[in-house]
């Protein structure tokens, strides 16, 4: 088997110290093969997005290691980390500067990290704008001037500019509609595909992950309770909060209906 391209070796982080001390994350070990998807899955403060920032540099872990390639990353990242690993935040509008062209947003990660000879750059963000389907004229536009879902369009645009083998999406379609959300998820299916992307994917929403997600671990209070492939993990469950969350997403089927009274049920006879 190949080395995973993303390792974490019992990785903690706790803010604060003594009595005031919160443990947002508590032994975290995963690993995470290039190609796939793995969606974290969680309520608000399960410490999920806490996981993220780490691995994206933004906070030092407390203990433990986080390895890229099989290297240990420092607490301190350096330009090459920074370029392998790229975020898509939840809310594009926030993460795009409105005092810049969207073409001008593009650009700046090229010229950070270098990429392309700078006279082909205003070519490359043509090609990128038309690689998550917007048309290259939209580099002269400003980012109020998009929909939410072209917005993000954009955000996963500037992520692939870097040439990234890392993306972390934190919660990229919550803010969308459902027709625009499916959208956004095919299209992040297909470049997953294309370019041999590796994804962590942070969500609250199992029935938005069940579409894109190869494993899925589930987070409970800063621990992750549970790990597996998508297909098993829906089928048959192992822990009762990984339970509650199967059943409390809408039902589309009636085989999904009949999964969630046998989940429900389960749960009236189990106890945490």
């Amino acid at each position: 088997m190949t080395a995973p391209i993303l390792e974490l070796d019992a990785v903690s982080k706790t803010f604060g110290t003594g009595a005031d001390a919160v443990h947002a994350a508590q032994s975290i070990s995963f690993a995470v093969n290039r190609g796939e998807c793995l969606a974290i899955v969680g309520e608000s403060g399960s410490g999920k997005s806490t996981v993220a920032n780490m691995i994206l540099g933004i906070y030092p872990p407390s203990s433990g290691e986080i390895r890229l390639n099989g290297t240990a990353l420092p607490a301190s990242r350096k330009l090459e980390h920074r370029r392998a690993i790229q975020l898509v935040q939840q809310n594009p509008l926030s993460s795009l500067n409105p005092k810049r062209s969207i073409g001008a947003s593009l650009r700046l990660a090229l010229d950070v990290h270098d990429i392309g000879a700078s006279a082909e750059r205003a070519n490359l963000v043509g090609a990128l704008l038309e690689e998550v389907g917007l048309p290259a004229d939209f580099a002269r536009r400003s980012p109020t001037a998009l929909s939410g879902g072209q917005r993000q369009r954009v955000a996963i645009a500037r992520a692939l500019a870097c040439q990234s083998e890392i993306v972390v999406l934190d919660e990229p379609t919550s803010a969308l509609d459902v027709l625009v959300q499916a959208r956004v998820l095919k299209l992040l299916n297909q470049l997953r595909e294309t370019r041999d992307l590796t994804f962590v994917f942070i969500t609250h929403d199992l029935s938005v992950v069940r579409n894109i997600a190869t494993r899925i671990a589930v987070f409970e209070k800063g621990r992750m309770v549970e790990l597996g492939d998508t297909e098993t993990l829906f089928a048959n469950p192992a822990h009762p909060y990984t339970r509650r969350l199967i059943s409390a997403v809408p039902v589309v089927t009636l085989e999904e209906a009949a999964l969630r009274s046998s989940l429900a049920a389960g749960l009236e006879e189990t106890t945490e």
